[in-house]
């Protein structure tokens, strides 16, 4: 039986539907049995899973609290109420909107909030680790707003700053954002919200992959500096799927009503309530020492994987991700994934500054929610560099991977 989730629910999907409870277990066989390395993933706490699937996910509550568009919401405002609170305190924002339903979401919502359709948005490009809601042409940023993208240093991998004040002068958009999908190091918010009030530019952080640790101090806040600051409530943060916004006072009430009616209707209240859950856990020093324990274990890892003749980009980490090249090895990202998923590593292809092929994304953020520390970092990466020179059948590699990983069960008991 899978550890995820408790005997009783599962014995009920059982009796009602045997084919999903084996899909549900199917699952949980395969987290507890390979090494999570995708750096968008975590593990939540029994607690958030218990929320999740709560009576509150039965509750139809459109609207804000006190200000529903449905009658019985005493009980569900309440949990709202205490998930924006805790946000709050958590982060140090004046005003949290914890109704997106993901980050994607959450940056629309920013977007409806500042923006028109039509106006100049400078972005992180895609090449270099910017989200698909930072222009792309297949989503909706791309086709509404005229975004102008800046890049990395060619040689170090750092974002370009001087690039970034120089477009921001020459183009003057109406908003600025800092944030990526596999940048692994800090971004300089205090930069950008100078070159944002040169330009009289708005200045929207998209703080999805670092929110996590930021709430555990281990990463800067861009909460002091940005107009908005969006961020999904998973990854490093290990709440449930989904997106909240931070903001201050006077943007307050747009950025609500960005949020609904304009963007999203009905709120999901069990996933508020698991937010409000995960803030509360986040706020501890348990919490604190686990993001410490991120950076730490991801530090290790790209020195590591470095050693295994892997092109860390950057030449290392400053948070939970790192971002490798494996043409070293003779390989492009999307074989490199492949070979590793076999054998029961699962991580991601991303685009590498300055390069035709794709590379490798990778995060610690799950397995140091089993409890795996620095002196396992060492063997994670020497499974990885194994299994990519093919030092090592697929089968053995397999058995390897899933020694390790059952070693460290997410749920244990």
């Amino acid at each position: 039986m899978s550890v995820t989730h408790a005997p009783a629910a599962v014995d009920v999907l059982r009796r009602q539907d045997p084919e999903m409870a084996e899909i549900v277990l199917g699952e949980g066989e395969r987290q507890a049995s390979t090494l999570q390395l995708i750096a968008a993933e975590n593990f939540t706490s029994p607690a958030v899973l218990a929320a999740l699937g709560s009576p509150l996910a039965n509750k139809y509550a459109e609207g804000y609290p006190g200000a529903r568009h449905h009658g019985g919401c005493e009980i569900v405002d309440v949990a709202e109420r205490l998930a924006v609170e805790r946000a709050k305190a958590l982060f140090g924002a004046e005003h949290a909107n914890v109704q997106s339903h993901s980050g994607s979401s959450a940056v629309l919502a920013a977007y409806a909030a500042l923006l028109r359709p039509g106006d100049t948005v400078l972005a992180l490009g895609l090449p270099y680790g910017g989200h698909l809601t930072h222009g792309s042409p297949a989503n909706f940023s791309g086709r509404w707003f005229d975004f102008v993208p800046y890049g990395v240093d060619a040689e170090t991998g750092l974002i370009d700053y001087e690039q970034v004040r120089t477009l921001a002068r020459s183009h003057r958009p109406k908003a600025i954002v800092c944030g990526s999908i596999s940048y692994p190091r800090h971004i300089d918010y205090a930069f950008f919200r100078e070159v944002a009030d040169e330009a009289g530019a708005a200045l929207i952080a998209d703080a999805a992959h670092p929110i996590g640790l930021v709430a555990g101090g281990a990463a800067p806040s861009p909460v002091p500096y940005a107009d908005v600051v969006c961020a999904t409530t998973h990854k490093v943060l290990r709440g449930p799927r989904g997106g909240m916004l931070l903001c201050g006072h006077e943007l307050a009430e747009r950025v609500d009503r960005a949020v609904f009616p304009f963007t999203q209707a009905g709120a999901q209240m069990n996933t508020i309530a698991a937010k409000a859950v995960a803030f509360g856990e986040a706020a501890t020093p348990a919490f604190s020492a686990y993001a410490h324990q991120v950076v730490a274990n991801a530090r290790v890892l790209a020195r590591r994987l470095a050693e295994q003749g892997l092109a860390v980009t950057t030449g290392g980490t400053d948070t939970h991700l790192i971002t490798v090249d494996p043409a070293p090895l003779g390989l492009d990202g999307r074989a490199a994934r492949g070979l590793l998923a076999a054998a029961g590593i699962v991580l991601d292809c991303c685009a590498l500054p300055h390069a035709d092929a794709r590379g490798l994304r990778l995060g610690t953020a799950a397995v140091t929610t089993q409890g795996m520390r620095e002196q396992e970092m060492p063997g994670v990466a020497a499974l990885v560099g194994s299994v990519l020179r093919g030092q090592v059948e697929g089968k053995r590699a397999r058995e390897e991977v899933r020694e390790l990983a059952t070693a460290f069960p997410p749920y244990p008991g």
